[in-house]
């Protein structure tokens, strides 16, 4: 059974795209060949660029929240810096620094128990958000929140974003959100996984939810909705994009076994050619 077919598909530093999809069309797989906790069948995927000593590529922030129980708040935040071997000094400022712009200055010494969803998914961000990988992945993060805790959190990521500039893709089901949140949506098909359309999001930034009752934001929203297709650029098989001059997660069409490697003097970017995943 195959989970994906040639994905092809590119994202700009500070870009933040969304993916698209029907449930089971391989949206998670996808983040996860990005972030190399599983590895193509077929394509390959890669870092184009140089990344500092101990610094990792991608970072996750998961539908669940995947805290360890055990550990406080500040404790959670720091765990991806003690793998990075930073002092302890080092890693108490950096993680300071994530829990305040995620809103959870004064919770540092909580445990997880403690804490509402929306509260935990955001000691989540923080987590990802304090290696500061140059690409940040997401699934389904806030899909597991009520409907008002959802909305404050995907305005507060977008505030975040905002500040951050930091290259994000983002897995969601939901039209509605990915038109939202996202500058450009990419759409997969039902599995095995494909392209079948790109649209490039032309809403003002930033981001506000008064936005969501508004014409644009509703042509943009019924017209993925409409056909499971949006206007724009359709996908066209066996033609990558040109993507010298880019920074990002880039994705084109070749054969070969997955690996992992940078290219000496290129802007730090992930790079997936023709990603494809049977299970």
């Amino acid at each position: 059974m195959r989970a994906l077919d040639g994905i092809d598909l590119a994202v700009d530093t500070e870009e933040f795209v969304a993916v698209l999809g029907p449930s089971g069309c391989g949206k998670s797989t996808l983040l996860n060949l990005i972030a190399g906790l599983l590895t193509p069948t077929e394509g390959a995927i890669w870092l184009d660029g140089e990344l500092p000593p101990g610094r990792a590529a991608t970072a996750m922030v998961f539908q669940e929240f995947a805290l360890f129980p055990w550990r406080t708040v500040q404790a959670n935040v720091e765990f991806g810096l003690e793998e990075m071997g930073l002092t302890r000094d080092e890693r108490a400022r950096r993680a300071r620094r994530y829990l305040d712009m995620t809103g959870l200055a004064g919770f540092e010494t909580k445990y997880p128990h403690e804490l509402s969803g929306g509260m935990r998914q955001r000691v989540g961000i923080a987590r990802a958000l304090a290696v500061e990988p140059p690409v940040l992945l997401m699934d389904e993060p806030f899909s597991a929140l009520d409907a008002q805790t959802r909305q404050l959190m995907q305005e507060e990521l977008l505030g975040i974003w905002e500040r951050t500039r930091q290259t994000i893709v983002y897995v969601t089901h939901n039209i509605h959100e990915a038109v939202y949140m996202a500058d450009r949506v990419v759409v997969l098909s039902r599995r095995p996984g494909r392209v079948l359309a790109e649209m490039k999001v032309e809403l003002p930034r930033p981001r506000a939810e008064a936005m969501l009752g508004e014409p644009a934001f509703r042509r943009y929203a019924n017209d993925q909705d409409s056909r499971g297709q949006p206007r724009g650029v359709p996908h066209a098989p066996g033609a990558p994009r040109a993507a010298r001059d880019r920074a990002g997660l880039i994705a084109g069409r070749v054969g070969g076994a997955g690996a992992h490697g940078p290219r000496a003097g290129a802007v730090p970017a992930l790079a997936a050619r023709g990603a494809g995943r049977g299970v």
